[in-house]
């Protein structure tokens, strides 16, 4: 596993990605778009396809951020979501987000078949299942929920797992896929068509105007009419993002088992939440357990999510290898629905798409169908439904109240925690809040010895982080951003690294 990164991801060992060279000067265009993953790819791709002159930029790898370690299912089953929609928005806005992830589904299935894409694409239902009577009560009332919207689905208390289970709901014709080859693939169409890919980019500022003007880390400058950012956290300053969306961590691991002739996707009602799918790919079967959320930067010892997960594999299905693991972390809104379209009201040229709640295969899909209409004049029925300027007093007010409260508490822990362990304690391989010079810091002994010291104050608005142990990152409880063990920004809405220290 490498030091510099989450630990490996099953879609990013077995599939190569095309590398794009690193924007190396001044340029001009029609359309920006921030964020190499299944929105930001997909956008660039429809925008080309529309005769638009876009460039493609992403702070990492192209695919390298959360799209590289998703579970890959392409369901419109969000959960148990529908019956909680109806309660807060009403029928008609629950079955448009049916429809819209629905469409995102039926997009990647086409556009596969359409550009002969070889990426493991499989239809499955898709279940939500309960294994206690108090859970299956809620499971019910989303089967209703599925004939009041007209979602094609079935209620039963049988499926194909070594799990007692109480009640599943099964939503029909969803599918999973290797999202690396899908992708791929689209970025070497939207090149063909014209675009441009800058990997390696980070987007430090904006400037939004006529033009606007994107400033990335290295100064230079990406002149621009529109910018869209699909990149994790919304790369722009206004909206105040950072009080209307929070981080969620969530694991998987890839397991060998004897379960071979497993059939369809699964995900608990229950917690801790347990998600189930197989993969093959390359000649491998492999079962794909995920789960243990919680918020960023947060909660216990972080091996101990994999530990949680490997002893589960183990217990309910043999499992007797895991040749794969990672983390992935997700931000979820006020009223878990996604944030697409335009940034604010005051800003007619800036756009975000985020808050896919770790749904991103079909959603950000959904989001590039929206916002290719939104910048080529056609009219969606989503527009509203999605729109960032939204505002619901249920269940928006409750939730902006408590997201905000508690970073408050972990903007004051942070700074008021004593620390007294030293770094001469550390073994390799082993990091830990330290207090070095008066000033709390982060220390991480590499395998070889090595001590690495950053500054624990988190960059984007001064929390102080927390030592992932699973994953050797260093992530910030408040707003979920994540660097490496040297301090470089992994994940936003950080841009700027932790400052390296010295003894």
């Amino acid at each position: 596993m490498s030091l510099t990164s989450f630990p490996e991801s099953y879609w990013l060992a077995t599939a190569k990605i095309p590398e794009y060279e690193t924007l190396r000067e001044s340029v001009k265009t029609e359309i920006l778009v921030i964020g190499g993953g299944i929105s930001g790819i997909t956008t660039a791709y429809l925008l080309a396809k529309e005769g638009k002159k876009v460039i493609l930029v992403t702070a990492g790898r192209l695919i390298g951020g959360t799209t590289g370690y998703t579970t890959a299912k392409i369901t419109a089953q969000h959960g148990l979501i529908y019956d909680e929609y109806i309660h807060h928005f009403g029928e008609d806005k629950a079955r448009l987000y049916y429809e819209a992830n629905n469409g995102g589904l039926r997009f990647i299935r086409e556009t596969a078949e359409e550009l002969g894409i070889e990426c493991d694409l499989v239809e499955e239902d898709a279940y939500v299942y309960a294994t206690s009577e108090e859970q299956a009560a809620r499971v019910r009332a989303e089967h209703d929920a599925y004939v009041k919207l007209g979602i094609p689905g079935e209620l039963t208390d049988t499926i194909n797992l070594p799990l007692k289970v109480h009640a599943a709901v099964a939503m029909k014709d969803q599918a999973r896929f290797h999202p690396v080859p899908y992708l791929s693939r689209l970025a070497e169409e939207f090149v063909r068509l014209g675009g441009h890919i800058y990997e390696n980019t980070m987007i430090e500022t904006i400037k939004e105007g006529s033009p606007s003007v994107a400033i990335s880390t290295d100064d230079f400058e990406i002149s621009c009419v529109d910018i869209i950012s699909c990149a994790h956290f919304p790369a722009f300053d206004s909206g105040f993002y950072f009080s209307r969306l929070h981080a969620e961590s969530s694991y998987v691991i890839a397991a060998r088992t004897p379960w071979e002739d497993l059939k369809g996707m699964f995900i608990s009602a229950d917690k801790p939440n347990r998600s189930i799918r197989s993969v093959t790919y390359g000649g491998e079967k492999l079962l794909l357990i995920g789960g243990e959320s919680h918020k960023t930067g947060q909660g216990i010892c972080t091996i101990k999510h994999y530990e949680a997960l490997y002893a589960w594999a183990r217990e309910k299905f043999g499992a007797t290898d895991f040749p794969y693991r990672w983390s992935s972390n997700d931000f979820v809104t006020l009223d878990k629905l996604p944030y697409i379209g335009q940034a604010t009201k005051s800003k007619p040229h800036s756009y975000v798409a985020t808050g896919y709640r770790k749904w991103g295969m079909t959603t950000g899909t959904a989001a590039a169908l929206l916002l290719r209409d939104l910048l080529t004049g056609k009219s969606n029925p989503c527009e509203e439904l999605f729109a960032p300027s939204r505002f619901h007093a249920d269940p928006d007010i409750k939730t902006f109240l408590a997201q905000n409260a508690d970073v408050a508490k972990h903007f004051i822990q942070g700074k008021l925690e004593w620390l007294d362990k030293k770094t001469q304690e550390l073994n390799k391989d082993e990091g830990s809040l330290v207090r070095l010079n008066g000033k709390k810091s982060g220390a991480y002994v590499d395998p070889d010895g090595n001590l690495h010291l950053v500054d624990a104050t988190c960059t984007h608005m001064g929390c102080e982080v927390e030592w992932n142990s699973g994953d050797r990152t260093w992530d910030c409880p408040c707003h979920g951003s994540r660097f490496d063990y040297r301090g470089q920004v992994v994940e936003g809405p950080a841009v700027k690294p932790l400052k390296n220290l010295q003894l």
